[in-house]
């Protein structure tokens, strides 16, 4: 599965008279190997310095650069001003959406189109071609509720407990 997206990629790469370097491989690699994670330039950098000792910066910020012209990647800002990139997937005319938790940070995607009824409405109402469109979703993930209901109900469950302690020293109670 992996070598047939790095095939085809260096089929968009040849496609568009660009060499699949060794850097290039290795940074798309990298991207795919942590597709979920929705890394920055920094982060791929670290990670290909681990197999690639002497690639450079300068050298990811341009394969990702030419990845995203090429839209292979997008680049996503999730409002904390990094510059992430995320893999196009493949067979999708559109973007997909992103579901941001506020408390862990954690992004899940959505790879449905929910928004075509509003595409066609903008395109009807303003005469404004919709190519594509980004959303994200902020909110609390399933996982932080689960985790803020069970901390709430022990925090309740403590805090009756020491309210009837309370109560008992009023009362003169031991």
């Amino acid at each position: 599965m992996l070598e047939d997206r790095v095939e085809r990629i260096r089929q968009i790469l040849q496609a568009h008279n660009y060499k699949m370097t060794p850097q290039r491989e290795a940074t798309v690699r990298v991207l795919l190997e942590h597709e979920d994670r929705h890394l920055s330039a920094e982060e791929i950098f670290l990670l290909l310095k681990e197999r690639v000792p002497d690639i450079g910066l300068a050298t990811v910020y341009r394969t990702l650069e030419l990845l995203s012209d090429l839209e292979i990647v997008y680049k996503v800002n999730f409002g904390d001003g990094v510059t992430r990139y995320d893999f196009r997937k493949e067979g999708m005319a559109r973007h997909h959406h992103h579901l941001q938790c506020i408390r862990c940070g954690k992004v899940e995607e959505i790879h449905e189109n929910l928004l075509a009824d509003v595409e066609k409405l903008v395109e009807e109402r303003y005469g404004f071609k919709v190519l594509d469109h980004r959303l994200t979703f902020l909110g609390i993930c399933r996982e932080c509720q689960e985790r803020e209901e069970r901390e709430k109900a022990a925090k309740e469950g403590a805090g009756s407990g020491t309210s009837e302690a309370a109560s008992s020293r009023e009362r003169g109670e031991r």
